[in-house]
Parts: C-alpha cells; structure tokens; sequence
C-alpha cells in the first residue's frame, strides 16, 4: 500500500479542499437550518453543480463516459475533504459517484453512453440508488419491489425507503424481484429507471436528525413500465452487483465520516489552545491532551483504514473485508470524537453559536446507512472465517 498520495491525487484534493472551504464550509450552517427550503434548495444544487463541473462526480469513471479516471483513493480524499465542510453535500457526491461507478461496471454500451455523461456533467444533479425497503434494510435479500415482464415492458411495483438524492436524482438504478420463484437473493435484477417516468412517485423528504440538506426521500412504483433495455446486466444477478456496489459505497461513507471527525476535532483543538481556566489555556492541561491525543490517533487509524480499503479496490484486489473495516471504524470514531469535541468546549460547544452539534448530528447517521456497524462486524467475521 502507498501511503503517500501522487501528484494527481495531491491536486485533487487541494481542489477540493479549496472550494470546501470557500463554496461549502460558509454555507453549511445556513443549509443544515434550512429555513427558506426553496432557497436553500437552490444553493445546494449549485454546489453540486459546480462540483460536477470540478470532475468530482465521475471520479472513478472512465474519461470516455465523461469522468475524471482519477481512480478510488482520490475519490476517498477528495470526500473527506467536501465531508469536513458539509455532510449533506459529501453524501450525495458519494452516491452519485457510486451508481456512476455501478452503471459503468454493468451496463451495456449504449446505456453507459447515454447516462454516464449527464451523471459526470451534472446534467443530473445526482444519481439515486433505490435497494432499501423497509422490510429489506440490512436484509437485501429480502426486498419485495418487483418486475415483471410484460411484452417489451417491465413493469415495476413496489416501495423503496430512504433514497439519497431522490428529489433531484436524474436516473434511479432500481433492485426488484424478477424471478419469485427462486432462492433468497438468486431472482433479483437491476434496473434504469429515468427521473420523471410515469409511475415512478417521489414521497416527500425524511424529517431526519441530520444532514439535513441532502433530501432522502420514499421512492414508489406504481405500475411503472420501462423499456425492456431497461435491464441493466444480467437477468436475476442483481444480488450480487448490489453487494458488490455496497462495498465500494463504504468506502465513500468511511471516507465522509473521516472529514466530519477531523473537522470536529480541529474546531476544538483550536479553541482548546486559546481558550483559558485557571490562568492556563486548557489544551496546556493533562486532561484535555489525552482527550485530543486519543482522538487524532483513532481518526488516524480510521484515515489509514480507507486508505487501504481504497488502495485494494484501486488496484482491483478483494477489498469487501477492507471496506467494511474502514467504515466500522471510521464511522464508529467519528460518533466517538464528536462527542470528544463537544466536551473540549463545554457549554459552547453545545450550542449552535459553533458547528459541532451539527457536527455530531451529521456524523450519526454514518454508523447506520451503507450498513450499519453491526452488519459491518458480520461481513468481517464471516471474511476472517472463509480465511481459515
């Protein structure tokens, strides 16, 4: 594993940790409150924008398709970087880069062509990735939507819950049942769905705790009907493509609740070194060392635990243990370091005069979406046990 970035790498995430801090960083807190939704709405999708037009949303995607071919580490860092910003903004630049990543890895040529570019332009201000359902959460074996063929149509019916990026997604890539008859997780195929195809009804955005500018929205098929080269690989191999897609989605996640832990833990270091008790600044004070010492060296772990999950995949070796590593515990970290934070400053850091409430609000959800740590502690149990 190198652990040293190369130039390309280097640049790109100077870049984005430049526009992070100019673009995103003195919005966030205005995002997050949302109190003029349509405005706010409008800013986010900007940034977005301008993000597809930096290259940030086809980082892993060929040049031909209109992506930046920058490759998974560069992906990795420049998340973390966007993430230390605004959670809201990394989270729906991962997804995006994941069906971007799926699309590529399966699809046939005609439909790389026509949906890759309108992914890595912005054209489509994001992707949506529609597996969840609420019976089928950690289970996705057990999801219920179906297809059912009917001449040279599918026919989609079914629920999916908690989409990243519904509301302005440009494409959906849609998991559904196609064969009932066949064994848990063998009848499954993958779909294109396009934003605006009759059937297809967007439900209204989660009242969730936060990262709160990223809509995450109820996806229904009602009676949807799509092309039959709608169909995106093989038929009835959808189970393992979504596994597969997961484990490089875990990777971006890891990678986000990195830049959220690192970007708490900065804030108050910065405050402990100046604020002052007892005639001397508190980050002079044994205490307050060990809290910040404790801290940097998980968040360094969890840095170098991505890194390599990122390096594996990169390289095209087996990475499902390495990226389940990396999000258990940068994900668990980030929680942990938050909380950290908060405690440095005491009372003001429990306020929202400063960024760490939303801080600690943003990094909850990472311990549960893409996965949650308790599923990760099962894919790698199960990846040490194959070894033996």
């Amino acid at each position: 594993m190198r652990l040293s970035l190369t130039e390309e790498q280097a640049m790109i995430q100077d870049m984005a940790r430049k526009f992070a801090r100019q673009s995103l960083e003195p919005l966030a807190a205005k995002l997050d409150r949302a109190e003029d939704k349509n405005a706010e709405r409008e800013i986010f999708l900007g940034n977005i924008k301008q993000l597809a037009e930096l290259g940030f949303m086809g980082l892993n995607v060929k040049a031909e398709y209109g992506g930046t071919e920058a490759g998974v580490v560069a992906f990795s860092v420049a998340i973390t970087e966007v993430a230390r910003a605004c959670a809201s903004t990394a989270v729906t630049m991962s997804v995006t880069n994941m069906v971007g990543e799926v699309i590529q890895a399966v699809a046939s040529e005609e439909q790389k062509q026509r949906y890759l570019p309108r992914l890595c332009s912005g054209e489509y201000a994001a992707g949506g990735f529609c597996l969840s359902e609420a019976g089928a959460g950690s289970d996705p074996a057990g999801l219920k939507t179906t297809a059912v063929r009917d001449g040279d149509e599918w026919v989609l019916n079914g629920t999916k819950m908690w989409i990243s990026s519904a509301e302005y997604a440009g494409v959906f890539v849609v998991w559904a049942v196609t064969d009932t008859g066949a064994k848990r997780g063998r009848g499954i195929s993958c779909f294109l769905v396009e934003a605006g195809t009759p059937g297809l009804i967007i439900g209204k955005a989660e009242e969730k705790m936060g990262q709160q500018a990223s809509a995450t929205n109820t996806v229904i098929f009602e009676d949807c009907r799509i092309p039959a080269d709608s169909l995106m690989g093989e038929l009835n191999d959808g189970f393992r493509v979504a596994v597969s897609e997961l484990a490089g989605g875990r990777i971006g996640i890891g990678s986000l609740a990195l830049g959220i832990g690192q970007a708490a833990m900065d804030y108050a270091r910065q405050y402990a070194s100046e604020r002052e008790q007892f005639g001397s600044a508190i980050a002079r004070m044994q205490g307050p060392q060990w809290m910040m010492a404790d801290a940097y060296t998980e968040l360094e772990a969890s840095r170098l635990l991505v890194m390599n999950a990122a390096y594996h995949k990169e390289k095209g070796k087996p990475f499902s243990k390495q990226a389940s590593m990396a999000k258990l515990h940068a994900t668990e970290t980030a929680n942990n370091v938050c909380y950290t934070a908060i405690q440095l400053m005491g009372g003001l850091g429990y306020t929202r005069e400063v960024p760490l409430e939303r801080f600690a609000r943003d990094a909850r959800v990472t311990s549960i979406y893409e996965g949650t740590s308790e599923i990760q502690r099962v894919i790698i149990a199960r990846e040490l046990l194959q070894e033996i």
